[in-house]
């Protein structure tokens, strides 16, 4: 294994191997193995039950008045290929992947096998550091998506609010146009608006079109002066002062 490589994925993990092996069989793709026992398919196995266990064992703990629907699907956001890919992407982990001689020339190296030296590298330092500073590492790269997903009401009911309060004003029912998107396929973003009838409101972009149509749905009720924003981050109905809507987007 390339020293550079390896002394460049413990700087990512924060952590020196004892079992140096571990860290080679974490970046060693199937297409350059010499068995697939050899490859970083088992690693992966591990490392996306050990994401899992400490994704859910975090949200648990830390949003207790959340139901069981609510985390799960906070959890799928979490823990999807696509943000384990993109979260492989922004630590550069592609360019360390061991791949064979047919995968080197791609023009594309497909989004699932950054996604998939990520959960590999999870359980290679599992295996060689222990269950804490494995967490440690896995918290802090998911950890603000956590709050993110848990902010915004992870597909929450700001469509629903908006789509309550159109219709007892006898206002159009709001529809939901993507005005743009960028980014590659594994990672990409959407900027989404709402209009209903002639008025069309301020478009706010999202990583997923559900996330977008959530935040362009907040952003019509915070227009139409239904709604605002404290500092603590809860958003406040107006149409009822006695009801608020907490982090989770649900009113209380």
């Amino acid at each position: 294994m390339d020293p550079h490589v390896a002394l460049r994925a413990e700087e990512i993990l924060g952590h020196r191997f004892l079992d140096p092996a571990l860290l080679e069989q974490a970046l060693l793709h199937a297409s350059d193995a010499s068995t697939r026992l050899a490859s970083n398919e088992r690693l992966e196995f591990l490392g996306d039950a050990v994401l899992s266990i400490v994704v859910c064992d975090h949200l648990f703990r830390t949003y207790p008045q959340l139901l069981e629907g609510e985390l799960t699907k906070i959890k799928s956001n979490v823990v999807s290929r696509r943000l384990c890919a993109e979260i492989a992407t922004s630590l550069d982990l592609l360019p360390m992947l061991r791949l064979g001689k047919g995968m080197v020339g791609q023009d594309v190296i497909p989004a699932s096998l950054a996604a998939a030296a990520f959960e590999a590298l999870i359980g290679a330092l599992y295996l060689d550091a222990g269950m804490e500073k494995t967490r440690a590492f896995i918290l802090a790269q998911v950890g603000p998506h956590i709050e993110r997903a848990a902010k915004l009401g992870h597909q929450q009911n700001f469509k629903s609010v908006l789509q309550q309060a159109l219709q007892r004003d006898g206002g159009p029912p709001p529809s939901y146009l993507v005005l743009d998107e960028k980014g590659p396929d594994h990672a990409k973003c959407f900027e989404v608006c709402v209009e209903s009838g002639a008025r069309r409101f301020p478009a706010c972009w999202g990583p997923t079109k559900k996330e977008a149509e959530q935040q362009a749905a907040l952003q019509a009720l915070l227009e139409l002066g239904l709604a605002s924003v404290g500092e603590d981050g809860d958003v406040r109905l107006h149409r009822d002062q006695t009801s608020t809507l907490p982090p989770g987007g649900q009113a209380s």
